[in-house]
């Protein structure tokens, strides 16, 4: 089940929030190496101020996080324009209200463990779960498409989950990985691909969500 968590619902939230801060200093921090600001086990950073949508991922009594995404405007700060722009050719901008940017997609590594501990079906699950948030998400909102900056093992994943994309700018090396930028289409289409693909034919979102964005 996803979560929606805003500015104007934040504080009702606390746990899941201070779940999803910990588990991105853990994946983006410990897991991948990246050069991100950790505090107190939490990894945080300017964006966060960009009145941003999370789409927060959770068993049924939301008492287990699992993974998540975030949204923030073109229109206002975000990573594509304002950390790496070099992916983006000459002149090139994406700025638009009807293109959103996510950013900081990330599982709880307490079920991505390799052994015994590992589950690959809940892995795929939440993987799905969070793809289909955000094109329905973007549905509901009323933007076309959804730009993202990711290295290859998430281009990887995008595949598997045939959630297709168009590259824009030219794809580069930023620190050890190859970095690209893609825009995904946020329409009914996207979200039969995915649902086939993932096995999972209901809306994602919980009950009653409301967007104030």
């Amino acid at each position: 089940m996803i979560t929606i968590v805003e500015q104007s619902n934040l504080d009702q939230f606390p746990q899941l929030v201070e779940d999803m801060y910990r588990t991105r200093a853990r994946v983006f921090s410990e897991r991948l190496g990246w050069d991100v600001n950790v505090v107190n086990d939490l990894e945080i950073d300017q964006f966060d101020d960009a009145n941003p949508l999370y789409l927060i991922s959770t068993d049924d009594d939301m008492k287990q996080f699992y993974g998540s995404v975030r949204l923030l405007r073109t229109t206002g700060p975000n990573m594509l324009r304002d950390v790496f722009n070099c992916l983006l050719d000459d002149d090139e901008v994406i700025e638009s209200p009807l293109i959103w940017e996510s950013s900081r997609f990330s599982i709880n590594p307490d079920v991505m463990q390799e052994g015994e501990n590992f589950n690959k079906k809940l892995v795929n699950h939440i993987t799905f779960e969070l793809l289909l948030g955000l094109t329905e998400v973007g549905m509901k909102v009323g933007i076309d498409f959804i730009v993202s900056v990711y290295d290859a093992r998430m281009a990887r994943i995008f595949r598997s989950a045939k959630c297709t994309s168009t590259i824009i700018g030219t794809p580069q090396k930023i620190g050890k990985v190859k970095a690209y930028a893609g825009l995904f289409e946020t329409n009914q289409s996207m979200i039969d691909q995915l649902a086939k693909a993932g096995s999972i034919y209901q809306s994602v979102l919980s009950p009653n969500t409301r967007i104030a964005a």
